[in-house]
């Protein structure tokens, strides 16, 4: 997971870019298994960062496959970083409840 505060006089425009290019790194990564990402959904509280990225991954090496990716890498370079003030992020493994059968 990675949250991102915008830098002064990021526009609308270059967050869209950004967001098309994010839909579109699942078709070009297969190791990523789920891949959600947008705007903050405004409820009040102010310290809230602007915009997420949460990805979901079989496994560490999936996370470093998909990091070290070139698609991934330009939209770092291109579209990410020029919108960046802050970013924020961490990795941590999910613990998926059992389902029937599952001892």
């Amino acid at each position: 997971m990675a949250v991102f505060r915008w830098a002064e006089g990021a526009s609308p425009d270059a967050v869209d870019a950004l967001a098309a290019a994010l839909a579109g790194l699942p078709a070009e990564i297969p190791e990523i298994r789920a891949y959600e990402f947008g705007l903050d959904a405004g409820l009040g509280i102010s310290a809230n960062a602007d915009f997420a990225v949460v990805a979901d991954f079989d496994d560490a090496d999936g996370f470093a496959t998909y990091a070290a990716h070139p698609a991934h890498q330009d939209v770092i370079v291109r579209l990410l970083r020029p919108l960046v003030a802050e970013r924020l992020s961490v990795q941590f493994a999910l613990t998926l409840p059992a389902g029937p059968g599952d001892g």
